[in-house]
């Protein structure tokens, strides 16, 4: 496929394009929608087969037998992360949205500290504080546009009250593909301070050449009786909206306590994300993420060129995810200012940094999984919005 082709989304229910205009002033018809993590692309041919296939036998009754699919889920973690993982291991929820609160539901009570390494993906702040849990930021440091751990900064903030850490690998919004030392660090600080490990791997299909993920459990072996590891589909090939992610938990005394979690509160998956899920995890799947990649690479390359261009800001370098995340604070204006000629002026509608938690003041995130015309046009628009600075 072609991923120049431009699918106009506005009046689909689309969140991305629809909601832009409630939420950011920014209307569909002249604007540019740039915030929520969903890509403009259609997904791999297998996945619109798969779908034409249920539509055409027309009855959608419950989902039975699900070898195939986790098959299927089992190959991908094989074959793309060298990651060797048993059946049932595998949980299915609602997307990773809600792997993340029914976690925080099994593995902590009303009053504990949830850790996090912000700024990150705000949706982990806001089921951990909806649940009566604290949010513990333990803040990443800047170093030269690039986001590292502070071991030292974060052991002194510790009170023992604090339970679990939700670690967001790749990270949203750095794009850091963090190194194999550093994941062994964070499995050492979990257990130092007796901390059930959640890491989120939902970017771990979207890294750059010259990047690899590595799979929490691979790097950090040794940490199996604490460690919970969340990944999905969804992200990869653009089927968000199915609402299905996988939580896989090897330690059998943390899957039974997840598993009594997901019992109680009657979760079970939809068919129609297990049917597009079984379709993505394939070779044809693999050869689209490729070639996804391949474009994703030389979007980042013209935005992060055009944001070179404007004094002032600056753009993380991406290893990973298709989320730029710009730093506005060399401009030296207020958040109120920079925001405004983003999406007054040059009619963008971007993520606010400060909703990431502590360290994402100064900052916008822009989504780049969109045709490249829709990227050079947003450059054109900024540098116009920051013209006075150049």
């Amino acid at each position: 496929m072609s991923f120049d082709k431009i699918i106009d989304r506005a009046g689909t229910h689309s969140s991305k394009w629809d909601m832009m205009e409630p939420l950011y002033g920014v209307s569909p018809k002249d604007g540019i929608a740039m915030w929520v993590a969903d890509m403009d692309f259609l997904p791999p041919a297998s996945v619109q087969k798969a779908l034409e296939a249920m539509t055409a036998h027309g009855i959608y009754g419950y989902f039975g037998d699900d070898r195939t699919y986790l098959d299927a889920i089992r190959w991908w973690m094989a074959h793309r992360h060298g990651w060797q993982v048993e059946p049932e291991w595998i949980f299915t929820t609602h997307g990773l949205v809600n792997g993340a609160a029914l976690c925080v539901d099994a593995f902590t009570e009303a009053g504990d500290g949830v850790v996090l390494m912000t700024p990150v993906y705000h949706a982990f702040a806001r089921v951990t504080k909806a649940a009566g849990r604290r949010v513990v930021e333990c803040s990443l440091v800047n170093d030269g546009g690039r986001y590292v751990p502070d071991f030292a900064a974060w052991d002194a903030m510790m009170t023992g009250g604090e339970k679990m850490m939700i670690l967001c690998s790749p990270h949203n919004p750095g794009g850091r593909v963090w190194t194999a030392e550093e994941l062994r660090g964070i499995a050492d600080f979990a257990r130092r301070h007796d901390l059930i490990l959640v890491s989120d791997e939902i970017h771990h299909d979207l890294v750059f050449a010259g990047q690899r993920h590595q799979v929490m459990a691979l790097a950090a072996p040794d940490i199996s009786d604490r460690l919970v590891t969340m990944s999905a589909a969804t992200k990869t090939f653009n089927i968000a909206g199915a609402h299905i992610g996988n939580v896989i938990i090897a330690d059998e005394r943390l899957r039974a306590r997840f598993a009594a979690r997901v019992a109680a509160l009657g979760i079970s998956p939809n068919s129609f994300g297990m049917h597009m899920v079984t379709a993505a995890y394939s070779p044809e799947g693999a050869a689209w993420v490729d070639a996804l990649m391949a474009y994703l690479d030389g979007n980042r390359r013209v935005f992060d060129t055009g944001i070179a261009a404007i004094p002032g800001l600056a753009s993380m370098w991406l290893e990973a995810t298709y989320l730029a995340w710009v730093d506005f604070s060399g401009t030296g204006m207020s958040a109120a200012e920079f925001t405004a000629r983003v999406e007054k002026g040059a009619r963008i509608a971007a993520n606010h940094g400060p909703t990431f938690g502590k360290g994402g003041e100064g900052f916008l995130r822009f989504n780049l999984a969109t045709p490249r015309a829709h990227v050079a046009e947003a450059v054109e628009r900024l540098q116009a919005a920051f013209a006075d600075l150049q």
